[in-house]
């Protein structure tokens, strides 16, 4: 039993430390394109999250910089 309360206590931690720390984005990818995407982040030693996040700050960094000139 009290096993079972401190699983859920940490998951209530973690839920709230998230909540926190980080905002969601929810995307949709067409029908097929998810493995793809998650062999690629694999395949190169990361998660989906991390992937996403690396091409999100890589786009930026290039557009910015394409603007700035």
């Amino acid at each position: 039993m009290s096993e079972n309360k401190s699983n859920f206590d940490k998951v209530s931690y973690n839920n709230a430390f998230n909540a926190k720390k980080y905002d969601r984005i929810t995307i949709m990818l067409p029908k097929g394109k998810q493995p793809i995407v998650k062999e690629h982040a694999s395949a190169r030693g990361e998660s989906v999250n991390a992937f996403v996040n690396r091409a999100i700050d890589e786009a930026l960094a290039r557009e910015t910089a394409q603007n700035d000139n």
